[in-house]
């Protein structure tokens, strides 16, 4: 069997797990952030290296959710150094310096996405998020529990979260061996954090939408009507989304 068909193979056992053993989870996740919005709350996203995906994924975009808030910080990002990046990932103390910047409250709800969660940044940006009231998301891969924490007390991102989803990742992502010393490529973790995700907003939508409340949705800027559209969302929430 080819590289290919190998990591096809191990990206369709990965949702395959999802789907069968997260729905209670994403469910529960999906009340909380119906719970946000219907009380004129906004959805915020982090996650740091290649984590920040998920940031992008849920923001401004075709079939997202208008009332989402990206907590873009570009040091934690690649661009502007990989290796600072993972550096800063396991920083104690530098969530609050991003946290800081934007006014989360007991009405808003934090996904955070770390598929080890065990560096700090991303634990404490729960925390952070937590002790303001919100209600927390983790994505994180339950497969890294048993292995030793980066945070100061020890702890996983599962651990301070109202509601964490296994994304079902092996740990050291990457699913295909692809030389002789058994060295693997083919990470399968942007894949199922990013579906995770998607599933999470569809869920508070279906809610949202069975107490009578339409979810505020973008379109796509290639559709009829658009336009319009999305500058009327974009009016809405500009004052409260940095980014928009």
């Amino acid at each position: 069997m080819g590289f290919a068909d190998l990591y096809l193979n191990a990206v369709e056992d990965v949702l395959s797990a999802i789907v069968s053993d997260e729905r209670e989870a994403i469910d529960r996740a999906g009340e909380l952030l119906a719970s946000s919005l219907s009380h004129d709350g906004m959805l915020y996203v982090f996650g740091c290296g290649h984590s920040h995906m998920v940031e992008e994924e849920l923001f401004y975009r075709a079939g997202g959710l208008a009332p989402v808030c990206p907590m873009f910080d570009t040091s934690t990002m690649l661009h502007e150094g990989a290796a600072k990046s993972s550096l800063l990932e396991r920083k104690s103390g530098y969530a609050t310096l991003i946290a800081e910047r934007y006014p989360i409250g007991p009405n808003d709800c934090l996904l955070v996405a770390s598929t080890s969660g065990i560096n700090s940044l991303a634990i404490e940006m729960a925390q952070a998020a937590a002790e303001k009231g919100a209600a927390v998301i983790g994505i994180s891969s339950f497969a890294y529990r048993e292995k030793p924490s980066r945070h100061p007390l020890g702890l996983h991102l599962p651990d301070v979260c109202d509601v964490c989803v296994d994304n079902h990742v092996a740990v050291g992502d990457a699913s295909v061996p692809v030389r002789t010393d058994g060295t693997k490529a083919g990470p399968t973790s942007s894949i199922a954090t990013l579906l995770i995700a998607n599933l999470v907003m569809l869920s508070a939508c279906e809610r949202l939408r069975a107490a009578g409340r339409e979810p505020e949705v973008f379109l796509s800027g290639n559709c009829e009507g658009s336009s319009e559209h999305n500058a009327d969302l974009v009016r809405r929430y500009s004052a409260r989304v940095r980014s928009l």
